[in-house]
């Protein structure tokens, strides 16, 4: 008998894979702005 594929844990990891990206993307943002100040981010 064939195991069946655990769609949860896939979909957990997914989630904490695109959780994480997010968070590296606004702590770049945020390291960008704190270089250039004369630029503020309009977006938040």
């Amino acid at each position: 008998m064939a195991r069946k594929p655990n769609y949860g844990y896939e979909k957990r990891q997914k989630e904490l894979a695109k959780k994480a990206k997010k968070e590296e993307k606004k702590k770049r943002k945020q390291e960008e702005a704190e270089e250039s100040p004369e630029e503020s981010p309009e977006e938040e």
